[in-house]
């Protein structure tokens, strides 16, 4: 997949099918847009995704938080057999690009746009005044085809960012799950940690997110992880670990069924099945790996 970023001046060598989109989370709806231009390959159209290198949000000041990191995403977009990823950058300057502009020189010009597929809720160019009635207004013009992809529904809900971030906001992994279409996961690589696990015969991979990572509350997840392409049964604890830490840094300590061997410095990804518990501040060591204990064993159970 051919990844252009911080920079506007590009031009793709072919005529494309174009998505747009945030792309937060990539959950169903943003799949089904994604679907669409993998289908335009066959008319030997590159399936091209437009995003930003940042959320509007975050720019503008509000949530930074986001459900996907970059690296994430594109390995979603990669693996979906995305052509292009266009990493838009957002700043000042392109934030005040009149809708008009966009069209012209960025889709038509630039990325030679032959199809766009958008949802119902598309906004770009200035003040967002830009959306899928702008796109159909310079369709004829430029000779392209807009397609508006309806929203996904869920639960008799419209799958959504927002929805996506209240479920793992509120720690309801199974509901965020069900709109990703996959569980809601955490990709890093382990660190060295104090080893206080191996210490108490329970050794546990420490993954410290990236810091715009949304994670969920504080607590104890059944969980399962990828280590080098093989998927662990495990039980996670999202949090700072107040019993044996008092900094209050954010990490995912997990531990791993059936796995034996060196982890450290490794790249796994842990993937957040259900909330078992709150994080706790316990009395003593001991208790820690009493209530360990128990997790574990639950999560030998658990079976979802």
């Amino acid at each position: 997949m051919q990844i252009i970023e911080q920079t506007t001046i590009f031009r793709l060598d072919r005529n494309s099918a174009v998505a747009i989109g945030k792309f937060d989370g990539v959950h169903l709806g943003h799949q089904a847009l994604i679907r669409k231009i993998i289908e335009q390959k066959d008319r030997g159209l590159l399936a091209t995704v437009f995003t930003f290198d940042m959320s509007a949000a975050a720019f503008f000041g509000g949530e930074a938080k986001e459900l996907t990191t970059r690296e994430e995403k594109r390995r979603i977009f990669a693996r979906m057999g995305v052509d292009v990823l266009i990493e838009f950058p957002l700043n000042a300057v392109t934030a005040a690009t009149e809708p008009e502009e966009f069209v012209h020189r960025f889709l038509a010009s630039q990325m030679r746009a032959s199809y766009i597929c958008a949802g119902p809720d598309l906004s770009f160019g200035k003040r967002g005044a830009g959306n899928h009635e702008t796109l159909a207004r310079f369709a004829g013009e430029h000779g392209y085809e807009v397609e508006l992809i309806d929203k996904v529904m869920a639960a008799g809900e419209v799958v959504s960012s927002t929805r996506v971030r209240e479920a793992v906001g509120q720690g309801r992994m199974e509901e965020a799950a069900h709109m990703l279409g996959a569980p809601y996961s955490v990709t890093g690589h382990v660190d060295h940690g104090k080893k206080l696990g191996r210490t108490i015969g329970m050794p546990t991979a420490n993954l410290i997110p990236e810091p715009d990572k949304l994670l969920p509350p504080n607590g104890v997840y059944y969980s399962r992880a990828v280590v080098d392409g093989r998927e662990y049964k495990g039980i996670s604890n999202v949090g700072c670990k107040p019993t044996v830490s008092d900094n209050r840094v954010m990490g995912v300590e997990t531990y791993l069924y059936d796995f034996a061997g060196d982890i450290y410095g490794r790249e796994i990804v842990v993937k957040l099945l259900a909330f078992r518990r709150p994080e706790m501040k316990f009395d003593s060591v001991e208790t820690l790996k009493a209530q360990m204990m128990r997790d574990i064993a639950a999560g030998e159970l658990y079976r979802g």
